[in-house]
């Protein structure tokens, strides 16, 4: 599932609105889709559909609000034709690409995973299984073409709670750069062709030689030149070979050497070695008695400019840098700023359930892109579907002999289908025009609605599938798809909900919870991220059952902030004292429904100076409780200290007396505004409070007078007069939970905990009381102006 929130905002006849776009949509493509179905003996596509049912039935129950005139769902036709559409426009463009290549295969669920796909223990994301490494022909996008872009726009977006930090480190410095070479065999061309990366690219008219990994796909695979290369080749010796690299750029001829190294800096397979600039480099030419050109040379100064390096010879450094590089990428022979630690993103794998490749083989033509007026390449029907093995799309023979767009001969349909994370970079673009029909979408909807001012994710995608996503808009800004090359701009990172997780000990099987003997049994416990094949999921429609819809939300958004994970356990947690707090709230409208039916006409003038008093504390927890919120809500996304906050005011109108609630406005609009401001996070309940609070007899502020369902009001506002209070806050000041008396603070660091510390400990009264004294510890009240300092006795 998807979700991303848009929020734009327009003046129309002098009104002042917000426009909401809160689409769903379904990535329902992949693994386990596919795998389920195997095991059940069904389609993958009925599978499929069914779930979707049953999902959007559930979040219906949850009563959640989505657009969903604008689903979208990856696994139909209409979809993924447009995803087939841009990885044509990629394919033109030079950036899908396909090669022989060492790849991760996961032996469990028999295809290909991305780098990215295998864990620090060189495991499978998905199935667990030790990820093998396999020599196959596969499908690649070039986003090592973007790396410095993506990298360098990171800086024009704001703070995404670390993720920019993670993104940065993903990419790596962009210093370095790869060339393009041909390959000759004894001055013949050999077809092969061959990109190394240059760490100063700067410096390529120096190259000496290109280097090359015994583990390289020239040695192992179908290449031209892989006879004389194992010719050459000694384990644990660098090799000079009879193949030479032609770069395309510079135009100059250099052996190729096979190194004795294992592996080069990050995920480097082939480098260019220039040794005026890497001691290694020259010790390596020496060796091997290779012919070296300097390129560099050094004023009294220091300053370093270029020599023997045609028009860029007189340059400095730095000049010859962006000169080389930017002229080289003109000239689509490489030059496109990347890091050693970055590949290009695999795309194919060897499963049926996902989005074909729209490319044919043609024995004259090569790889051709299906014209755009024939996609989409929709998935044959397999009745005998089992799924495993070699790609199960070989064996539909009707569908995969075809034939070829460009020559009209004979042809054979890619049968590797696209990694899912290819459908689901672009759905956010789906869904500014979700039904167009000649177009993945128009460019002025797109324009109108995106950048995303909040997209919300889980922790797990905050590389990969915002990487892509990320990559997939810059190209799609470059095409003039897009006026703009972000696609998101605030982010919301979501944890995990973490369900108990019991297994044996010997041999890792998780266990469900009614085969355990919990009476003599002691088993390993966790929380792990819910899962059926953990057994430690949870039934979101047995929860809504026990304890309500209204219950549910609330907990789920007060459980913790969200980006933390919950450990969901309803016997210890706090799920039960939101429902008593839903009750209290219940009883406070009828505390004032009650009172107002006491017989007198309600009249202010008749409260006492204690009461007034009463009603000042009132209307000024009100007005601070809607700042605060609405904060938390368009700021911070805070929802559990917004609901805690809404729980202090709600103990400040349960503790008010009858002759307050039955004569005073500032309860009656204290009460109003906290029904309206958990409308978003409990509609249910909030519907069924305000209903009951516009039935007030003699209502006495403006909010009960307006008529309309609590969905249809406007979001309470603080009073103007509050706004003009001194900038100044009374805090009273507890020590070792023994109130002592109080201290005067700017309003501005009074949320400050630090500050307020040092404050009282440099004021008349802190040092009188603390007398030097060590503070262990201070706490700062969320919902009053109170602070408690924990001192050495």
């Amino acid at each position: 599932m998807h979700q991303l929130l848009n929020v734009m905002e327009e003046t129309s006849q002098q009104r002042h609105y917000q426009r909401v776009l809160n689409p769903m949509g379904w990535d329902a493509f992949g693994l386990p889709a596919e795998n389920a179905a195997i095991e059940r003996g069904l389609d993958p596509e009925e599978w499929t559909k069914s779930n979707i049912q049953s999902m959007r039935e559930q979040l219906d129950s949850l009563g959640l609000c989505f657009n969903w005139d604008r689903e979208v769902t990856t696994c139909l036709p209409d979809y993924y034709r447009w995803t087939q559409y841009l990885f044509v426009k990629l394919f033109e463009a030079g950036l899908a690409y396909q090669k022989e290549a060492m790849v991760n295969w996961d032996p469990v669920d028999q295809t290909v995973l991305a780098d990215e796909q295998v864990d620090e223990n060189g495991c499978s994301w998905r199935s667990g299984a030790l990820v093998e490494q396999k020599l196959l022909t596969q499908w690649f996008i070039k986003t090592t073409n973007y790396a410095k872009p993506l990298l360098d726009s990171l800086a024009d977006l704001p703070e995404w709670y670390g993720v920019k930090a993670m993104q940065a480190n993903w990419i790596g410095d962009c210093t370095g750069c790869y060339f393009d070479f041909k390959l000759k065999v004894n001055g013949e061309e050999s077809g092969e062709n061959l990109s190394a990366y240059c760490s100063s690219p700067e410096t390529v008219f120096g190259a000496a030689y290109v280097a090359i990994l015994p583990s390289h796909r020239l040695l192992h695979g179908r290449s031209s030149v892989r006879s004389a290369l194992e010719k050459a080749f000694q384990p644990g010796k660098d090799c000079l070979t009879e193949v030479t690299a032609k770069n395309l750029f510079t135009g100059l001829e250099v052996p190729l050497v096979i190194s004795r190294e294992e592996a080069f800096d990050g995920h480097l397979e082939s480098v260019i070695g220039v040794p005026d600039c890497r001691e290694e480099d020259l010790s390596l030419a020496r060796a091997l008695n290779l012919r070296c050109t300097t390129v560099l040379t050094s004023d009294e100064d220091g300053k370093q400019t270029l020599i023997n390096s045609d028009e860029f010879s007189g340059l400095t450094r730095e000049q010859a840098f962006d000169a080389i590089t930017q002229k080289a990428s003109e000239q689509k022979v490489g030059g496109h700023l990347t890091s050693s630690k970055l590949r290009d993103w695999l795309i194919s794998r060897q499963r049926y359930w996902g989005t074909p490749i729209p490319v044919v083989h043609c024995g004259s033509c090569g790889p051709v892109a299906v014209p755009e007026d024939e996609l989409p390449v929709t998935l044959p029907k397999m009745p005998s579907f089992k799924g495993k093995g070699a790609s199960p799309l070989e064996a539909a023979h009707d569908w995969v002999n075809c034939r070829c767009p460009r020559c009209k001969g004979s042809a054979r349909r890619e049968t590797d289908t696209m990694d899912t994370f290819v459908d689901s970079a672009w759905y956010y673009l789906r869904y500014t025009d979700p039904h167009n029909t000649d177009r993945p979408f128009e460019r002025h909807l797109a324009d109108r609605w995106l950048p995303v001012d909040v997209y919300i994710g889980g922790k797990e995608h905050a590389v990969m599938h915002l990487y892509y996503a990320r990559f997939l808009c810059h190209f799609c800004k470059d095409r003039g798809l897009v006026a703009h090359r972000e696609p998101f701009w605030k982010l919301l990172v979501q944890g995990l909900i973490k369900g108990q997780t019991f297994k044996l000990a010997d041999s890792g099987q998780y266990l469900k919870r009614e085969e355990i003997d919990f009476t003599g049994t002691k088993l390993p416990v966790s929380w792990e991220k819910m899962s059926k094949s953990k057994h430690n999921g949870l039934d979101p429609q047995e929860v809504v059952q026990q304890y309500g819809v209204g219950t549910v939300r609330l907990y789920t958004l007060y459980a913790a902030p969200p980006e933390q994970d919950i450990l969901w356990n309803v016997k210890t947690d706090a799920l039960p004292g939101v429902l008593r707090w839903q009750c209290r709230l219940w009883s406070l409208v009828t505390k004032l429904r009650g009172a107002r039916q006491l017989g007198d006409v309600p009249s202010p003038s008749l409260l006492k100076k204690k009461e007034l008093a009463e009603t000042k504390k009132i209307w000024e927890n009100k007005n601070y409780t809607i700042q605060e919120v609405t904060s938390y809500f368009t700021e911070d996304f805070l929802f559990n200290a917004a609901i805690s906050r809404l729980m202090g005011l709600t103990n400040t109108l349960t503790s008010a007396t009858v002759k307050v609630v039955q004569h005073s406005e500032e309860f009656e609009e204290a009460l109003a505004a906290l029904v309206l401001m958990i409308a978003p996070m409990t509609p249910h309940l909030a519907s069924e409070l305000w209903a009951g609070l516009c039935q007030v007899k003699n209502p006495l502020g403006g909010l009960l007078r307006q008529g309309g369902n609590v969905l249809q009001q406007s979001w309470p506002t603080v009073d103007p007069e509050y706004l003009q209070v001194p900038d100044f806050v009374q805090l009273s000041v507890l020590i070792n939970n023994k109130a002592c008396g109080t201290v005067t603070v700017p309003q501005q660091v009074s949320k400050d905990c630090e500050r307020v510390q040092q404050l009282i400990m440099e004021s008349p009264f802190g040092q009188k009381l603390l007398g030097g004294r060590r503070i262990k510890r201070a706490v700062l009240s969320p919902r009053t102006p109170l602070i408690n300092l924990l001192i050495d006795e």
